[in-house]
């Protein structure tokens, strides 16, 4: 027998899977409305024009949801839990940021044959594949972006397309202070038209609750950090085993092997042995409240250049105001102590202190 998705909930919550919570279980009826119309066969396509004649006019998409409210509230668990259950392959689950990476190197690559709205092939392409698409963390903070969006959600909309988003803000917000955002109005007036925009009022904050004032940085790398970042890993994501975050740049790809719900876990090899550069560590900074390292190890000039992405790195979790894990095989200060560099280290240990401190403030 189908369960709705407040029963699925309350399931979990007996079993110790979650904690109860009134404004998450408010929030189910309005996904389980969305879920319960977009399982609702479409008509087939009858042959001939018997049947062309006969054939019901599809039933009118269904309004899709925009959820907000702050860090750590449960809006990815939400949508995940809605994503799961419904029964439909033409589905999609997408960090926002990389969605909008695949759709840039889209346009990038149509605008070359001359086309003369290279949004609507897009979009169109899109919607062959999809009928609905969950977005995690939406946010606008590039002009690119924000100049294309607009026309690209009214063409999805308009094709059919059903859109679950969850965001930090709530959609006046978006893309606030931004140059030309006058030019971006019209999106924000779509997403009130056509998604139901939903607050999320939760008064807990589920992973800022569980990191406040704990240990966040492990040494030396020895057996026990390593149980301790995994325990930090599985209290996060509630023991998922995680799933590749692909991040798309222009040409090329991003991916980091292990990420649930804004959280993504990597060795500092994974992240400073290949050539990688600010344009990626910008990228994993904006599409991550989370970031957790492994085994950062000691620093000098045999491994200058894997040291040199290391600062940009941090640089770049730092001004994104992530909330950062690691285990490392000395203190921040003792890291790099010898050859060329160590004074610009020193600048990065700092760094690497002030983001452990309980007072640190995250991205909200």
């Amino acid at each position: 027998m189908r369960q709705t998705l407040t029963e699925i909930y309350d399931a979990r919550v007996t079993a110790g899977e979650l904690h109860a919570d009134p404004a998450q279980r408010a929030t189910l009826p309005l996904l389980e409305a969305v879920r319960a119309a977009l399982e609702v066969p479409l008509p087939r396509r009858a042959k001939g024009l018997r049947g062309l004649l006969a054939r019901a006019p599809a039933p009118a998409p269904p309004k899709g949801v925009y959820l907000w409210g702050g860090v750590g509230r449960g809006k990815s668990m939400l949508m995940d839990l809605f994503f799961a259950h419904v029964a439909t392959p033409a589905k999609r689950r997408v960090h926002f940021h990389g969605f909008m990476q695949e759709v840039q190197g889209q346009l990038h690559a149509l605008r070359k044959t001359d086309v003369q709205d290279a949004v609507h092939p897009v979009a169109e392409a899109i919607a062959s594949r999809v009928r609905l698409l969950c977005f995690d963390e939406m946010q606008i903070g590039d002009i690119a972006d924000a100049m294309i969006v607009g026309r690209l959600f009214q063409y999805l909309l308009d094709l059919g397309v059903v859109v679950v988003t969850t965001s930090n803000r709530v959609p006046e917000g978006l893309y606030l202070n931004g140059l030309n955002r006058a030019l971006f109005l019209p999106f924000i007036a779509l997403m009130r038209a056509r998604l139901t925009v939903w607050e999320l009022e939760s008064e807990t904050d589920y992973r800022q609750h569980r990191l406040a004032g704990a240990k966040v940085y492990f040494t030396p790398v020895n057996a026990e950090s390593t149980r301790a970042m995994q325990a930090m890993w599985d209290d996060l994501t509630g023991a998922d085993p995680g799933v590749p975050l692909r991040l798309p740049l222009l040409g090329r790809e991003l991916v980091l092997q292990r990420h649930h719900a804004g959280v993504a876990r990597a060795s500092f090899w994974e992240l400073c042995a290949r050539p990688l550069g600010p344009a990626d560590y910008l990228a994993l900074a904006a599409a991550v409240r989370v970031l957790m390292i492994d085994e950062i190890p000691l620093l000098s000039a045999s491994n200058f250049n894997e040291a040199k992405r290391f600062v940009t790195l941090i640089d770049a979790a730092y001004e994104a105001r992530l909330r950062l894990i690691c285990s490392a095989a000395d203190l921040p200060e003792r890291l790099y102590v010898e050859g060329e560099g160590t004074f610009e280290f020193a600048r990065t240990a700092s760094r690497l202190r002030e983001m452990q401190a309980a007072d640190w403030e995250v991205r909200g």
